[in-house]
């Protein structure tokens, strides 16, 4: 891969605010890379940080600090007409903006409220965004839309919903996603970081060894490959950042990385057996 892969692209990534955040990593990895970002978040004061820190990267113009809510059709058509007005394009949408389950407990203890606000941001939003970029992608023949989602363990877990639900839910839109978009130039991937991270999703009282957890900058070099030329092609995948080996041919490394987003082999099994 050349040294900056992403000269001349502009990516829009959500949930880009928090100091802790893969979203951060992510957008500092692709303005690192040569690709200009506009960076999403609610949290005015977080993002105006974290777009300071890209700006140190790649200099005052490669970043644009956009205030809204994935889960707002306003905000989201909005978000993808700053970028295209602010940077001069729209070339990669990553999905990586979410809400934690409230609580742990039954789903019986959660409120219809509770429910509904992180369906509306961790599937609703990933929809509304997509659906807000995608004519422009298209109409450039060009595109990448990368969500991030989590492991399968995590979204049957029980005590974890709604969370462990959402995931799934936008993993399957992924899947659904790269399927419709075949042959039209713009592919739609999965990335996670392949187990517990170290970001404020882990609540302040839990209990774990942060140091020894994934950190968010695993994120870093796949998601500038897969939004890159040279995945040209790859299409309704699901890659396992912290397996992700530079070291690699880069057949090896997908081998070793990557299957199918949705894990469609287990549906043709299942009606195998029927």
């Amino acid at each position: 891969m050349t040294e900056k892969p992403l000269e001349g692209k502009v990516a829009l990534v959500t949930g880009a605010g928090s100091a802790i955040g893969m979203g951060r990593e992510m957008a500092l990895a692709l303005v690192a890379a040569g690709a200009r970002a506009a960076m999403m978040d609610v949290d005015a004061d977080a993002l105006a940080r974290s777009v300071n820190d890209a700006r140190e990267v790649g200099g005052d113009g490669c970043a644009l600090p956009v205030e809204g809510s994935v889960s707002s059709w306003d905000d989201a058509r909005r978000a993808v007409r700053e970028t295209v007005d602010g940077l001069g394009g729209l070339h990669i949408l990553i999905n990586n903006a979410g809400v934690p389950s409230p609580r742990d407990g039954a789903f019986w203890e959660l409120s219809p409220e509770e429910w509904a606000r992180v369906i509306s941001v961790n599937v609703s939003g990933p929809f509304l965004m997509a659906r807000a970029a995608i004519e422009h992608l298209r109409a450039q023949g060009w595109g990448r839309v990368i969500g991030v989602t989590t492991s399968l363990d995590t979204m049957i877990r029980g005590n974890n919903l709604p969370y462990g639900a959402s995931k799934a839910a936008h993993e399957a839109f992924i899947a659904a996603m790269a399927q419709e978009l075949d042959g039209s130039g713009v592919t739609a991937n999965v990335l996670i970081p392949g187990g517990a991270t170290n970001t404020n999703f882990l609540r302040p009282d839990g209990g774990y060894d942060r140091a020894a957890l994934i950190q968010p900058d695993v994120m870093r070099a796949p998601v500038v490959w897969l939004a890159s030329g040279e995945a040209d092609g790859v299409n309704g995948r699901r890659v396992i950042a912290s397996h992700w080996d530079e070291r690699l041919p880069i057949a090896e490394r997908l081998e070793a990385a990557s299957a199918p987003a949705a894990w469609p082999q287990l549906g043709r099994q299942a009606a195998s057996r029927r």
